[in-house]
């Protein structure tokens, strides 16, 4: 009788742990819901680097932060979105945002040297019969230059269907965007597939990289894929780099652009944005008594 007892107890306790999940998921995605109406989920950068040193690129990065729940994971709202479909309204509101910035305020990111902004493409996005509309629109609207945005699509995603994905891919070339291929290493991609692939680029995956130089493994993965994209004339940016350890040794495997916390952490889009737009004002001082003159004129 205890164990039957017990066994009851333990399915009380499941069930009731299911249902606050199920009532946490549920609360969640309506905080999600109307976060993407109000656009208030906000695109940050991560700045891609060359050998040199030099900021090149950036990646956006979405960030979510509740009145009520504080900053909230993209693993768990990111996640929440490919379950319920609001991934291709979110994933619509970053491209909206980025191409915004880039259209506007192209001088001033180009001034800390950003060319251009990795946007990074779901599964359900990617595949969707609007994809190429939606993103034809955007660029339309906001008048964004097409190869200063960058599609990143991850291993596995072109895995599922490679025909209908080389077909995407083609299109989006066609419109002049860049497109490079995310956390490559961790999927099941064979190089008969991958020259086929008409992409820019290839990200060498954190897993790889983090301890390298000491574990060997890692670092034969991260040349052996440095010098294979090199042979089919495929640019490489290798991810997770935290150490100047790392760096120096990509670097010398011939590594064009390097991404991590080395050279700096996810900030805001429009924190780049004041960054280069002091750096304007700084090295044309004349341009502030003309600003300043214009605002008077107007009140």
């Amino acid at each position: 009788m205890k164990q039957k007892g017990s066994g009851r107890n333990r399915v009380n306790f499941f069930s009731y742990k299911l249902d606050l999940e199920l009532r946490e998921s549920l609360r969640l995605e309506q905080k999600l819901r109307k976060a993407i109406r109000n656009q208030t989920l906000e695109a940050y950068l991560q700045p891609q680097v060359s050998a040199e040193g030099k900021v090149i690129w950036a990646e956006a990065l979405v960030r979510w932060f509740d009145p009520e729940d504080g900053p909230i994971s993209p693993a768990r709202f990111v996640a929440l979105a490919e379950e319920t479909g609001l991934i291709h309204g979110l994933g619509q509101l970053m491209l909206e945002q980025v191409c915004f910035h880039l259209s506007q305020h192209r001088g001033y990111l180009n001034n800390v040297g950003i060319a251009g902004i990795s946007v990074n493409l779901s599964g359900r996005q990617f595949y969707s019969r609007t994809l190429l509309r939606d993103i034809k629109r955007v660029m339309a609207e906001s008048g964004v230059e097409p190869e200063q945005i960058e599609f990143e699509l991850t291993e596995s995603l072109v895995m599922d269907d490679v025909q209908m994905a080389i077909d995407v891919m083609r299109r989006l070339r066609d419109l002049g965007c860049r497109i490079s291929i995310d956390d490559f290493g961790t999927g099941y991609s064979s190089l008969a597939y991958l020259k086929r692939f008409p992409i820019n680029c290839l990200k060498i995956d954190r897993s790889f990289v983090e301890d390298i130089p000491h574990d060997p493994h890692g670092s034969e993965i991260a040349t052996a894929i440095i010098a294979m994209a090199h042979k089919l004339r495929l640019e490489v940016v290798a991810e997770g780099v935290e150490t100047e350890a790392q760096r120096d040794f990509l670097i010398a495997q011939g590594c064009e652009s390097l991404q991590g916390y080395l050279f700096g952490k996810p900030k805001h889009i429009q924190e780049y944005v004041d960054q280069g737009r002091a750096l304007f004002f700084e090295n044309n001082p004349g341009e502030i008594k003309s600003v300043i003159n214009k605002q008077l004129r107007s009140e």
